[in-house]
């Protein structure tokens, strides 16, 4: 089997927790990755870091290709220069970022892209640090980036947003372009929009932490694994589809809609919240829950194959 990005050059800057995932799963893919971070302790870690997401890849892909290499870089010009994609995970501080962005962009090939992960702040707002905004995407990925396909697009250079994505369904991901700029991107507004309907039921009294969890999960979570929001209703219309839900059901969807809170995070249910998520993990640490987290996925992930 051919690797799928064999010779291809990946930057990674910064290789915190979503650094060295991406790392791994182009790693596992047969690129050379090259990567930089701030802190030599990072780089120092960086090996240990990818030991698990190389044997969860390798779980997925057992006939996968041999696997590409990791070079180390004490400074980010070496890591850039000569890369086709530069993924910058650097913290959700604009100033930083713009900082990075003006000793990267000199030493960025022609045709380079530099693909932000970021998950809270926007391409208009990142792409001020170019003088080139063009070489810019925003490739938001979902946690944990190795297993979680997901990759949400976006730019205003519609070959790199095309060669970037290309890059990204040969490691397995799935990308999805944005038409429009927007804080949250696509997956982190609707999960924003879920989780203040489930602290509101929370605050209000209506379940507790556990119970919406449960109901989410072996609910709409489970439906909503292998069919999207607008989908669900589309079924959910029977032989009218979409048209036939909004005709008979529409009314119904508007009043549950006026009935959802606003709730504030007070400390009253940052408590209720705290105390809630403590019970329902019943003395499991964060490892041993984000490692069942990880088999579930995997063994989802198997399923969808």
């Amino acid at each position: 089997m051919t690797a799928d990005l064999e010779d291809t050059q990946i930057a990674i800057l910064v290789a915190g927790l979503i650094g060295a995932c991406w790392a791994a799963l182009f790693v596992h893919h047969g690129a050379t990755v090259r990567v930089w971070d701030p802190q030599r302790t990072a780089l120092d870690k960086l090996a240990e870091r990818m030991t698990r997401p190389l044997a969860q890849l390798k779980e997925l892909e057992p006939e996968s290709a041999s696997q590409g290499k990791v070079v180390y870089h004490d400074m980010v010009e070496g890591a850039v220069e000569g890369a086709v994609l530069i993924q910058e995970n650097g913290p959700e501080n604009l100033d930083l970022k713009h900082a990075l962005y003006t000793r990267v962009e000199p030493m960025m090939a022609p045709d380079a892209i530099l693909a932000s992960s970021t998950s809270a702040l926007t391409w208009s707002e990142l792409a001020s640090g170019f003088s080139d905004p063009d070489r810019l995407i925003t490739a938001h990925p979902f946690n944990p980036p190795h297993l979680v396909p997901l990759v949400e697009t976006f730019g205003h250079d519609a070959d790199r947003l095309d060669r970037a994505e290309a890059i990204y369904r040969a490691a397995g991901r799935v990308p999805v372009r944005m038409n429009k700029d927007a804080t949250g991107h696509i997956a982190n507004r609707l999960s924003s929009a879920l989780w203040r309907e489930a602290v509101h039921m929370v605050a209000e009294g209506i379940a507790d932490v556990a119970a919406i969890d449960a109901a989410l999960v072996n609910g709409p979570g489970l439906r909503w694994s292998v069919i999207g929001a607008h989908m669900a209703y589309h079924l959910g219309g029977g032989e009218g589809g979409m048209a036939g839900y909004l005709s008979h059901l529409g009314p119904s969807q508007e009043r549950r809609w006026a009935s959802l809170g606003v709730p504030s995070l007070t400390q009253d249910v940052c408590t209720a919240l705290v105390d809630g998520v403590a019970a329902e993990s019943a003395g499991r640490d964060i490892a041993t829950l984000e490692q069942q987290r990880d088999t579930a996925l995997i063994a989802l992930l198997k399923a969808r194959l």
